[in-house]
């Protein structure tokens, strides 16, 4: 289809709407069949293509298979879920014209007017059960329309003396003859515990030969992918023998191994003991089930999609009664939790209680979302979140992983968060503590999970757990950091390599908060960006280059607030260093730091800009020979400033003594150009005392201060000059680098102003 199709229905179904259907049935003998409709009940969208291209939402309603009326023919029906008006009737095709599409939407152009139709489903499930019966229709009337031109070859008594004959019916039968003779063995009640008897007798009399024709009959059944031949032989009785057949491949010199491998090497758990004789045999059998999908048939059956897509389908259907039968049983659960709060379990015990718990929230994804949010609420009253708290405070990584597990298995993360926000709850600050014992990705996938704050995620619960976690567990996080950066060199101890996968994901996560919350970005600056960049001290480039990231992230919002914190506190020196160490290597981190350099540049952050090139580009010229240093000095504001910076930068200090603030511009009426006796313009940004102004020019005196790498320019009264280069912290002993013209000023210790480190970054702006 040229145009893509419409997204799925809205899940808004009640538990009534939602109905238990079984399979289509095939039913009869060879010379009569009879196809019995089923109802299966799954909510759609129906949609038809226009002649302009776009979609028509035709409404939504239940679909059902049923006869088309007046006709022997099945179809799809779907009613209006609100009125019960018809809204699509379609005779099921023998043309190959259904495509299924993304797991919920089956498409169709019509043989006869060329209509272009879509199901879009509300649930995966329903849309592939509705795809398989299409499916099993299609083959029943294809078969139906072949039987008259042709007969079966009947299938001969089952015992050693037939095998040849029968493994000559089976593996020359086409897909016509398949549904005959899946009709045929299903008729004869005994045909498969006869084939079994028949395969015991052999495999006692070793008559290999034999066995390596039951193993290609019993391949052939399996791929003739009949759902009522595959509940048969998959059954407690026979699901262990059939398992037998297959290991006596031809191709392979000697038997394998599967049933020993069931027997020996899997042990079945009881951490609770299950009581129900039914879901203990659901539990056997869906392993059983899986091991012969994933393990035995990925190498005895080529490509068989469709048998893989059978089996998993009662692997589904049998999570779902498993999970039913154990949530209906009152008893159960009350006693698995007394048992994990209980001090007297050991934590070997503890720890199979943990790990049942997490198969069971595994297994409870197969049920539909409103019943997982029923069954998780009821765990969440049984204390499951208070469980897990107390499961991450145990010392064993795999518990600990395990839990977090349970955590990202929450159906909906808001029944969590609701949980996290409430006063003394200590999970959120566990699941720090487990962040910087490196637990590997796991945390950090949770969360990220629990920060989302768009509104398809977190929403306001999402912004809530952002605040506290910035609030309370931010600072747990930054003192990490420190205490990171003061390892002796070359340390290779097992710690300091745990702390590697720590930090990585800890600057990870803080990048994440700005991405998520850039509101976020000025508490995150001024509370960890210095201790982030700490990290550029150590010597793992990877590492160093997770610290430039979040630099980077914090960049992304380029307001005022932020550029002169950064200017302020010469933020970008650690990474200037990094780069004049390292700039002639070709790695990730020196790229990281381009582009950077490239960002600022790009972003139009002029006073930024300006701060590198003044304050940085002795270190950076000799390695203008790339092209992102190099465009750097290229750039309209640098030229039209000139090369050596006269402009004033903004006191950031707020001046608490006469209360007045002074006027904030970002454009000056005059520029100020200093050139040396060469006429060359002098490389260096930094500024001189103007307090003697027997060397230095009136404009001269207008324009310079001492803040290192200042940007902004403040402009002062000839009255009032002498009273703001006194406020100023001066570069000293440059007193006479006016008169020597080509002379550069030492940077300043600290430029950051005694008087105002306390002082809020708002407070700041005022003077500005």
């Amino acid at each position: 289809m040229a145009t893509a199709a419409p997204g799925n229905a809205q899940s808004n179904t009640t538990s009534a709407q939602t109905k238990t259907y079984s399979k289509c049935a095939f039913r009869g003998s060879w010379n009569s069949i009879n196809l019995i409709p089923v109802a299966i009940v799954q909510r759609v969208k129906v949609y038809c293509l226009e002649g302009d291209g776009k979609w028509d939402d035709r409404g939504t309603g239940f679909i059902s298979l049923d006869y088309v009326e007046r006709s022997e023919e099945l179809g799809l029906y779907v009613i209006d879920e609100i009125d019960n008006e018809t809204l699509l009737v379609h005779r099921i095709s023998t043309e190959d014209i259904y495509k299924k599409q993304e797991d919920s939407i089956i498409s169709w152009r019509e043989p006869e007017g060329s209509t272009e139709l879509v199901l879009s489903f509300q649930e995966t499930a329903g849309c592939s059960h509705v795809w398989n019966h299409i499916y099993t229709t299609q083959r029943n009337l294809h078969f139906s329309s072949l039987k008259l031109n042709s007969e079966p070859r009947e299938l001969p008594d089952v015992d050693i003396s037939n095998l040849p004959k029968i493994l000559e019916i089976v593996t020359e039968c086409d897909v016509e003859d398949e549904m005959g003779l899946s009709d045929q063995m299903l008729k004869d009640v005994n045909f498969f515990d006869n084939l079994m008897n028949v395969f015991d007798m052999c495999e006692d009399l070793e008559k290999i030969d034999c066995l390596h024709m039951i193993f290609k009959i019993v391949k052939c059944i399996i791929s003739f992918d009949s759902d009522e031949i595959l509940e048969k032989i998959l059954g407690d009785n026979l699901i262990m023998k059939t398992i037998g057949c297959l290991e006596y491949d031809p191709d392979v010199p000697q038997p394998l191994h599967y049933r020993k491998d069931l027997r020996e090497h899997v042990v079945f758990k009881e951490a609770i003991p299950i009581k129900n004789p039914m879901v203990l045999s659901k539990i056997h059998q869906t392993y059983r089930i899986g091991y012969l999908k994933d393990v035995i048939l990925t190498r005895v059956v080529d490509d068989d999609d469709d048998t893989a897509e059978s089996l998993s389908s009662i692997i589904k259907a049998n999570k779902a009664t498993i999970v039913t039968s154990l949530k209906d049983d009152n008893t159960f659960f009350q006693e698995l939790f007394a048992k994990l709060r209980s001090p007297s379990t050991s934590v070997e015990s503890k720890i199979d209680l943990v790990h049942f718990l997490h198969e069971f929230c595994s297994l409870s994804k197969s049920l539909e979302m409103e019943l997982q949010l029923r069954l998780f609420t009821e765990l969440i009253n049984e204390g499951i979140f208070d469980t897990i708290a107390e499961v991450l405070q145990i010392p064993e990584k795999q518990l600990v992983l395990t839990g977090v597990d349970i955590l990202i298995l929450t159906p909906d993360l808001d029944l969590l968060r609701s949980y996290l926000v409430k006063p003394k709850t200590p999970l959120l600050g566990l699941l720090v503590k487990g962040l910087m014992e490196d637990f590997g990705d796991t945390m950090l996938e949770i969360f990220r999970a629990l920060l989302a704050s768009n509104a398809f995620s977190g929403g306001a619960q999402g912004t809530k757990i952002m605040d506290i976690f910035c609030e309370n567990h931010v600072p747990e996080l930054v003192d990490f950091i420190t205490a990171s950066c003061s390892e002796r060199p070359g340390d290779t101890s097992e710690s300091a390599f745990r702390r590697v996968g720590s930090l990585l994901n800890i600057c990870e996560l803080l990048c994440f908060c700005v991405q998520q919350n850039p509101s976020k970005t000025i508490f995150l600056l001024q509370n960890v960006t210095e201790k982030v960049l700490f990290l550029t001290r150590r010597k793992e480039k990877h590492i160093v280059a997770a610290a430039v990231r979040f630099f980077r992230t914090l960049l992304s919002v380029l307001d005022d607030n932020v550029q002169s914190y950064v200017v302020k506190n010469n933020l970008l020196k650690p990474i200037i260093d990094v780069f004049v160490a390292g700039g002639n290597h070709d790695d990730l981190l020196i790229s990281s730091i381009l582009e950077l350099l490239e960002h600022i540049r790009k972003a139009n952050a002029n006073v930024l800009l300006k701060y590198v090139v003044d304050t940085f580009w002795d270190q950076l010229a000799p390695f203008e020979h790339q092209t992102s240093i190099h465009a750097l000095k290229n750039e309209p504001c640098i030229k039209s400033w000139g090369p050596k910076s006269t402009t004033d930068p903004v006191d950031m200090r707020g001046n608490s003594d006469d209360g007045k603030s002074a006027s904030a511009s970002s454009t000056q009426k005059e520029e100020a150009n200093t050139y040396n006796s060469n006429g060359e313009a002098a490389r260096s940004g930094r500024f001189v005392d103007c307090e003697d102004g027997d060397d230095k020019t009136p404009q001269q005196k207008q324009t310079e201060d001492s803040v290192k790498g200042g940007e902004k320019r403040c402009r002062f009264g000839v009255d009032e000059q002498e009273q703001c280069t006194k406020k100023l912290k001066l570069c000293e002993g440059n007193k006479n680098s006016g008169a020597q013209g080509g002379g550069e000023a030492k940077e300043p210790d600290n430029s950051r102003s005694s008087d105002g480190k306390n002082s809020s970054l708002d407070e700041e702006k005022d003077i500005e």
